[in-house]
């Protein structure tokens, strides 16, 4: 499991998605921050990592609609956030905290890989 500090930063992380802020979000983020999305060529994805706070915070804040309803919940014994529509998880954000700000942000939008996490709803 994850520490208790990461898992306020990833509280704030998920308050911050919720409420669109990019700006909220970038203080989040390590300056070298590092996100990598999978859609698995079934949904769209960036094809190579996006890098940087102000880029990270501006991908991770378009995969929040006025739907969607986030979780912080534990993602591979890892601090994450699941983002979910009626209909399912649409995605799950794996983070890992460095020295309290997120420094890397594994993005699953493969609905193939997504099952797993619709089927304990």
């Amino acid at each position: 499991m994850f520490k208790r500090g990461d898992h306020a930063v990833v509280h704030r992380f998920a308050t911050a998605c919720r409420a669109g802020s990019v700006g909220a979000l970038r203080s989040l983020l390590a300056p070298e921050v590092v996100a990598v999305s999978d859609g698995g060529g079934r949904v769209a994805a960036a094809l190579s990592p996006v890098r940087g706070a102000d880029q990270v915070a501006r991908c991770v804040t378009e995969l929040v609609g006025p739907e969607t309803v986030l979780s912080v919940e534990a993602v591979n014994g890892e601090p994450g956030v699941v983002l979910r529509v009626v209909g399912g998880v649409v995605a799950v954000l794996s983070l890992k905290v460095t020295r309290s700000k997120v420094s890397t942000v594994w993005i699953v939008l493969n609905p193939d890989k997504l099952r797993h996490w619709s089927s304990r709803e």
